[in-house]
């Protein structure tokens, strides 16, 4: 069992069902959301021992691996020292009318991992868990080569990254798509063929070559 630590930062949806996954798996998860860790104590008393509530910033700096599940609109909240040098997953999606409109995601010449990254320039950021429904994150996964195996993309400027959330993905249950580098996420962002559609490999990579830039 690995004993590396995720820092969750972002207790919504995706951030909750990412640390019961991972507590499932044996890592040891510090999560935080936007107000008083006190108001996750439900949830850490779910995710049992191997977890604990805490402000974003000492999340990030437990961290070995940190996840960002923030609004998308919040992502400049995130701590940039004490998550220098850590890969970062970004769960992030651009919805515009919740996060107002960003001209250069609406017209393609950026992505909203792209601007994480920017913002974390010390960090290593990969794409993760985007394009899956939240609930899906602890249904779906099946042992490797099973028939039609639910497949998952990221993409990162850092091979060590991709490579890192491959592992992940395949601990809860799923294979891989790379389509690195970073500039290359928005193709499975929101409305593109790909976006939280359940597929296997060869199609997500159907799904990832026929993606239009813009919508």
């Amino acid at each position: 069992m690995t004993m590396t630590t995720l820092g969750i930062i972002g207790a919504g949806n995706i951030g909750s069902q990412v640390a019961r996954a991972a507590v499932g798996q044996g890592y040891d998860v510090v999560i935080a959301n936007s107000r008083d860790p006190r108001t996750l104590d439900d949830l850490v008393a779910e995710l049992g021992p191997r977890a604990r509530a805490a402000t974003a910033k000492e999340a990030a700096r437990a961290a070995d691996v940190a996840v960002v599940a923030v609004p998308f609109h919040a992502y400049r909240e995130i701590p940039v020292e004490p998550l220098a040098g850590k890969i970062v997953l970004d769960t992030n999606n651009y919805y515009w009318e919740r996060d107002g409109h960003v001209d250069a995601l609406d017209r393609g010449e950026a992505t909203s991992s792209g601007l994480l990254q920017e913002h974390l320039p010390s960090s290593k950021v990969a794409k993760a868990f985007n394009h899956i429904q939240s609930a899906h994150i602890t249904t779906d996964g099946t042992p490797a080569g099973t028939p039609g195996r639910r497949a998952l993309a990221t993409s990162s400027d850092f091979p060590e990254a991709a490579a890192w959330v491959e592992r992940f993905y395949d601990e809860l249950g799923f294979d891989t798509v790379d389509t690195s580098p970073l500039a290359e996420s928005w193709r499975v962002e929101r409305d593109r063929p790909a976006y939280v559609a359940r597929q296997d490999a060869d199609e997500l990579r159907a799904n990832l070559a026929r993606a239009p830039r813009t919508i």
